[in-house]
């Protein structure tokens, strides 16, 4: 895989790609019922003069019953692709995943199409935000981009299909809701246009699929299998070139520092690294030293806290940053730092004011996150999205992103909450509520920690953050 997607990424894809080589290139009469469903929908909303490039299009099956008058499609897998062209004569193929799309002519000009669909596959996709991103060098101002994925509510049921050899099986993959399609489509820059659900017997049963689908499916779109999303290219505004400086809080973190700067990447217009070790047990701060040495090249800073707690690390590493973007990086590494330019991308272009790291949307690693932690999580997203009047998917996540300016306006309006946060980013989140800040959610791919242990205790931690939501709600909600 190309190098400028991340270790993780490339791995995930390599697995798709191996998985797909080796599975058939027909499917089972049930899938094909289903795709023969999808097809009528995507009929009723493609116009049949448009040229048409499907993202994951397997073996063509979709894309052969499709009224256009150009295809393409391009998938990761050769055996698919080689299927594709042979049941499609006439269509141009590609074998390439949609997070790196290049589809140029020899004379270098971008191949350009009216509609461009992803069916069933944005859950196989190592990075959503990336392809979304991608698609824009192969639309133009009136391209409607048009996906279709799987109502969570059906999560189960599909599980059980699974199981049972009813449902055809499937490499790795997430699970989509409405809202991170939403969100995602938003911070790459698509404006969605419409959505409904579709499908409620994915196959004939004698007739009775089609008079569901037909008279009860609009009627209960909430309870159908697929929702079908279609959007626009919004307004492309370029980013602005700003300088970056990226805190990085470090306690017990020796084996992770020279990581942390050699995969952090130079953005905007120049970035500076900010550790802040925090009375380590181990050789952390001497690490520090060495790595700022060994580095003449990048602006590192050093310095140790005075006091305790990664709050107090924060505030001392916002309190020297002198970057336009102020970001947090936690020096475990769990979030990796090759996925920082996304959040700098969503401030430079204006598409949100506070970029807020989200662990909860791609598969983790094994050990990434435990069972309780996970559920914790969930629950915390659910409480704060209440409290905050903003979906926030994840809030435990330590990337938290945002302007010089705003981080100013909190900390000048801190006293309201007062010094209550012992963590560091729950008064940014609090604080960008009360002052009206658009706070994006940027998904992650989360990784297992490599070296030394958790600094978390779960359940002393766990106590103090519920002390913390009552003592917000107080002073956002019932007041």
């Amino acid at each position: 895989m190309p190098a400028q997607l991340s270790a993780l990424a490339r791995e995930h894809l390599e697995g798709v790609r191996q998985f797909y080589d080796a599975a058939p290139t027909r499917t089972q009469a049930g899938a094909s019922a289903y795709r023969t469903c999808l097809a009528r929908y995507y009929n009723l909303l493609i116009p049949p003069d448009a040229s048409v490039l499907e993202i994951g299009c397997g073996s063509g099956e979709l894309l052969a019953q499709l009224r256009a008058s150009t295809k393409a499609g391009v998938d990761l897998s050769e055996t698919q692709i080689a299927a594709a062209r042979a049941r499609i004569p006439t269509g141009a193929f590609f074998v390439q995943p949609g997070e790196l799309l290049n589809l140029t002519h020899d004379d270098g000009t971008h191949r350009i199409f009216d509609v461009i669909i992803i069916s069933d596959t944005l859950n196989l996709a190592a990075d959503v935000q990336a392809m979304f991103q991608r698609l824009h060098s192969v639309s133009h101002p009136g391209t409607r981009l048009i996906v279709n994925f799987q109502n969570t509510l059906w999560r189960p049921l599909l599980a059980l299909a699974g199981t049972v050899g009813l449902k055809a099986a499937q490499p790795q993959n997430s699970w989509l809701a409405s809202s991170d399609v939403l969100n995602l489509l938003h911070l790459s820059g698509w404006s969605p246009v419409s959505g409904q659900g579709r499908i409620l017997l994915p196959f004939r049963a004698g007739g009775l699929g089609p008079f569901l689908n037909r008279w009860l499916a609009p009627l209960l779109q909430w309870l159908c299998l697929t929702v079908f999303c279609v959007a626009r290219r919004a307004a492309i505004h370029a980013p602005r070139l700003l300088t970056v400086s990226v805190i990085i809080p470090a306690r017990n973190e020796a084996g992770n520092i020279s990581a942390a700067v050699t995969r952090t990447a130079e953005m905007g217009a120049g970035t500076e690294l900010i550790f802040i070790e925090g009375h380590s047990r181990d050789h952390t701060w001497e690490e520090i030293q060495r790595v700022a040495a060994a580095h003449p090249q990048r602006n590192i800073k050093i310095l140790q806290q005075a006091g305790r707690g990664k709050g107090d690390a924060v505030r001392a590493g916002f309190a020297v940053a002198t970057g336009d973007i102020f970001m947090i990086l936690d020096a475990d590494l769990t979030m990796p730092p090759e996925e920082l330019p996304k959040f700098y991308e969503v401030i430079a272009t204006g598409r949100g004011e506070f970029a807020n790291g989200v662990r909860l949307v791609y598969p983790m690693d094994e050990k990434a996150m435990q069972f309780l932690n996970l559920c914790a999580n969930k629950m915390f997203s659910l409480v704060f999205t209440w409290l905050l009047g903003q979906p926030v998917k994840d809030t435990l996540c330590g990337t938290k992103v945002l302007t010089r300016e705003h981080y100013q306006r909190i900390a000048n309006h801190r006293n309201y909450f007062g010094d209550f946060d012992p963590f560091g980013d729950f008064d940014l989140l609090f604080g960008a509520a009360k002052l009206n800040l658009s706070i994006a959610d940027v998904p992650i791919r989360y990784r297992e920690r490599t070296y030394g242990t958790t600094n978390i205790q779960r359940w002393r931690h766990g106590w103090l953050l519920l002390r913390m939501v009552v003592f917000a709600a107080r002073k956002l909600k019932f007041i």
